[in-house]
């Protein structure tokens, strides 16, 4: 029997993510099928315009985490790129927002139409999707994300046997496919995946049911202009807020923490 608590919630309390679940197989189709047809330049749009990157979060080692999404802050891609007029080192903001478009069109067109469903019948509660990677031997530094007005969902899409687990506080938790692990990653946390394969979940990242939407709306507008201050190519997604404490560090796992530490010597 699983156990949950403040930070690690059942998945069934959230109706709208059942449509994710339902449809897991046809999103997982649509990565693996970007993964296996796309071409080396549309490789290269996907990860440098759709894929959120953070300043702050530290790896160990060459492993490496790697993102990309159709939607941010509730917008879709091509629609978030304009309002923020994201001025990329190789495509200005209308070049891009067309190329971001295309490549949504053409490999993600269920995971979309999902979204705007879901979104459509629960007053546009879905604010991030995204696919997520963690290469073999990704070790993440603890970290938060600070989002109290949000939950994160992870779909497991593509998941390897073996050590690829999330440690959140006091508990090491795993992903499984076809199944929702929900967490609230303003507590402490640091991923890790010790296997030989890639580990894919969809993320979904959606507002608290239980906080007024006023207020959610509010802070996520506020959060998000500094983020895309401080670093626009976060797509609002990371921030300088995510580095975990000191007193963190202390309370939650400091050896293995040292452990990460020492390699980097």
């Amino acid at each position: 029997m699983e156990t949950f608590n403040e930070y690690h919630i059942d998945p069934k309390k959230f109706t709208f993510l059942k449509t994710f679940e339902d449809n897991w197989q046809v999103i997982r189709e649509e990565f693996k099928r970007f993964i296996n047809q796309a071409s080396d330049e549309e490789r290269k749009l996907t990860y440098d315009i759709l894929g959120p990157k953070s300043k702050t979060i530290k790896t160990k080692g060459d492993a490496k985490y790697s993102a990309f999404g159709i939607l941010f802050q509730g917008l879709f891609i091509e629609q978030y790129i304009q309002a923020y007029q994201i001025q990329y080192p190789d495509y200005g903001p209308d070049e891009a927002s067309k190329k971001a478009l295309l490549l949504r069109e053409k490999y993600f067109p269920n995971l979309a139409n999902l979204i705007k469903n879901v979104n459509f019948i629960d007053d546009d509660i879905i604010r991030n999707v995204y696919y997520g990677t963690f290469h073999p031997g990704l070790d993440i530094k603890l970290h938060v994300n600070y989002n109290p007005h949000t939950n994160r969902g992870y779909l497991g899409l593509i998941v390897p046997e073996g050590d690829v687990a999330m440690k959140i506080c006091h508990d090491q938790l795993y992903w499984h496919e076809g199944k929702f692990l929900v967490l609230d990653h303003s507590y402490p946390h640091c991923p890790h995946n010790y296997t030989n394969y890639d580990r894919t979940v969809l993320v979904v990242d959606f507002f608290k049911p239980d906080k007024p939407r006023d207020e959610v709306i509010r802070f996520e507008k506020e959060q998000v202009t500094q983020r895309m201050q401080d670093n626009p190519y976060s797509l609002g997604v990371f921030g300088k807020s995510d580095k975990a404490k000191e007193e963190d560090f202390i309370k939650y796992g400091l050896a293995h923490q040292l452990e990460w530490d020492k390699a980097l010597i």
